[in-house]
């Protein structure tokens, strides 16, 4: 796993109750499975329910085979995921990132912000908001246009 999270605000359990999955781990397994597509046996429920959100596309799945399948179909290559932010919410945590990865020999950018509930120590919803997928001709593009002040 090439990321941690940026800040360490997320303690206690996920989905509360004793013998939980620390909430560290369940994000720490998100990271993991955005990196390399392979999700534990643990991080999903079995009836995840998954909104996704693209720049003009929603796409929503009901289980975790599903929401496997749709990142598979979306991000076919392992990449690496940069942490902004992670914070615990009462219901589970909200995570701040940005995705690069190499596909037909090109080097692709995205950012996306996921809203997770955690029941059990397992992801049993989430939303998730994606800028859409940067080719490199969009990111220098982007680069040349625009001044961002936090990077």
């Amino acid at each position: 796993m090439s990321a941690q999270p940026s800040t360490s605000v997320v303690t206690g359990t996920a989905g509360g109750g004793s013998g939980q999955r620390d909430a560290n781990a369940v994000v720490a397994d998100l990271i993991r499975f955005l990196e390399t597509g392979t999700a534990s046996d643990r991080l999903f429920a079995a009836d995840v329910f998954a909104d996704l959100s693209l720049p003009h596309w929603r796409v929503q799945s009901g289980t975790a085979a599903e929401v496997i399948a749709i990142r598979a179909e979306g991000h076919p290559c392992p990449g690496q995921v940069h942490v902004e932010r992670v914070e615990q919410t009462g219901h589970g945590f909200t995570i701040e990132f940005e995705e690069r990865w190499e596909d037909g020999g090109q080097r692709w950018y995205c950012r996306e912000m996921i809203r997770a509930d955690v029941t059990d120590g397992r992801i049993a919803e989430m939303s998730i908001y994606c800028t859409g997928d940067w080719d490199e001709a969009k990111q220098r593009e982007h680069a040349q246009a625009v001044r961002l002040i936090r990077a």
